[in-house]
């Protein structure tokens, strides 16, 4: 595409203010350094940008010594979905184990932690948390990103949670707005469609959006998803009948709109990737999210350049534009205020661990012996979503490794994975470890093959605990955190 901005002007840096790219790389590349001189005001942190924390300490350190009211983002719910502990699993469960415990109390606490760790690193924008009721248990995206199924309790636990992390200077990003829990379809790949009549809506997907208002969340994140009863035409992100008209006006939110990322299928597969830029900020975006797949300058500059010529076609009012940038700006300025007020902020690395243990779920079936000697741990692994990613590990292998001197592991999948198994486990006591059974029939039928030839085995459920439990022992941890997994892991030592 030909560039048509020259030089940082006006219109240029409005243009670049609302971008929150990402880049490869674990330290400040040189072409995010020039283009923050330029107007650049975010960037977004992605998995492969963390190495520890205090890479991501220097790395924060040298952006902003570019630009010192820098919005640093990053893509960490805790749980199943995090990028501080990209490389080892969560120190917090997510909210899933979190909307099981049920203390609100203890969510703000957690998040709070978390905001703690994120400030320290330099990092002040999160997007998160999921506000999405997950109202259809086959959901292949949200499941235990989800607080839960019953609209009150992810609504009181999203607030709790908003403002946990907020009091630490880092500004909460509430998702992905109008509510994606009854989706069967992953919007990395294609347009969910949500049919629901605009009562239903009403009642069940928006009270946790309007509690997150009423907790001062300062960014609301779109969904790419179709909401006929809304708007029959556009995806959330791109329809201003419900960023502008239902979430501005109506619900009175007055904070950054973001979208969620630009570069998903649902939105580059139909309209084009700098089309669609275009028509999220004039629906009523602030804030672009890109750069978890696509994170070079080139793609910065070809949607600098779209969002100027749009302008100066008449396509994008220019008004819309630089109130856009304007807010992009104004959220930097809370985080540098917010984090000065909240002072030294005592810690609390155990809370995590503490939380995930509160959230286990644990059936006895008959008089199964207790769990002493070296077991097998078989872990059932389903293909993991794009928001989780595949980088992250999980399980209990290592821990019971631990305690249990000698055990030993195996991943299997497919048809075979139960028989294989079995073989592999060479009459050792199972463990059995699963992630959402009740969404994977080969699963089931994996365990349907174990429990036949030794129903002492033991099963975790570390996704949605939505089939009934089953095994000797069946531990549900409603997430698959690393904290998930060691309090998992306890509990079969415990018996």
């Amino acid at each position: 595409m030909t560039t048509l901005a020259t030089g940082p002007d006006t219109l240029t840096r409005d243009a670049l203010a609302v971008l929150q790219p990402g880049f490869d790389g674990t330290t400040a590349p040189d072409w995010v350094r020039r283009r923050l001189g330029e107007g650049l005001a975010s960037v977004a942190l992605f998995g492969r940008n963390v190495v520890t924390e205090e890479q991501v300490t220097a790395l924060t350190g040298q952006l902003r010594a570019e630009r010192d009211d820098l919005l640093v983002a990053i893509d960490e719910e805790s749980g199943d979905v995090t990028r501080l502990d990209v490389r080892t699993g969560s120190s917090f469960p997510g909210n899933h184990a979190l909307g099981a415990v049920d203390d609100p109390h203890l969510t703000r606490g957690v998040a709070r932690e978390l905001g703690r760790r994120l400030a320290a690193c330099g990092v002040n924008f999160d997007w998160a948390p999921s506000a999405d009721v997950n109202a259809n248990p086959d959901n292949p995206v949200i499941g235990v990103r989800s607080f839960g199924n019953a609209t009150d309790l992810v609504a009181r636990h999203t607030a709790a949670w908003v403002e946990g992390l907020q009091s630490t200077g880092v500004a909460a990003c509430t998702k992905h707005f109008p509510g994606h829990g009854d989706t069967n379809v992953d919007s990395h790949h294609a347009v969910p469609r949500i049919d629901v009549d605009a009562d239903t809506l009403y009642e069940r997907e928006l009270p946790p959006f309007r509690a997150a208002i009423a907790a001062g969340t300062r960014a609301v994140m779109s969904a790419h998803i179709l909401v006929p009863a809304l708007d029959a035409e556009r995806p959330g992100t791109l329809s201003r009948r419900i960023l502008t008209g239902l979430l501005r006006e109506e619900l009175g939110y007055q904070g950054l709109i973001v979208t969620d990322g630009m570069e998903m299928r649902a939105i580059s597969g139909t309209y084009g990737l700098e089309h669609g830029v275009v028509l999220a900020i004039a629906a009523g975006a602030d804030a672009i999210c890109v750069g978890g797949g696509l994170c070079d300058e080139a793609t910065v500059l070809g949607l600098r350049d779209a969002l100027v010529a749009a302008v100066r076609s008449g396509e994008l009012p220019e008004e819309r534009l630089s109130d856009a940038a304007a807010r992009v700006r104004e959220l930097a300025r809370w985080t540098a205020r917010a984090r000065g007020d909240a002072g030294e902020i005592a810690a609390e690395p155990e809370i995590g661990l503490v939380a995930a243990r509160r959230a286990l779920r644990v059936t006895r079936a008959g008089a199964a012996a207790p769990v002493t000697e070296p077991v097998f741990v078989a872990q059932f692994n389903p293909e993991a979503n794009i928001a989780v990613g595949d980088e992250t590990p999980w399980g209990v292998a290592a821990e019971l490794r631990r305690l249990l001197p000698g055990s030993a592991a195996g991943s299997f999948t497919g048809a075979d994975a139960g028989t294989a198994a079995l073989a592999a486990a060479e009459g050792r006591r199972i463990v059995a470890v699963v992630r959402d059974e009740h969404r994977h029939a080969w699963m089931g039928a994996a365990l349907d093959a174990l429990l036949a030839a030794r129903p002492d085995t033991v099963v975790i459920e570390m996704g949605v605990p939505q089939a009934a439990p089953r095994g000797g022992l069946h531990i549900a941890t409603h997430g698959a955190a690393r904290v998930c997994g060691v309090a998992a892991a306890e509990a079969v030592v415990a018996g």
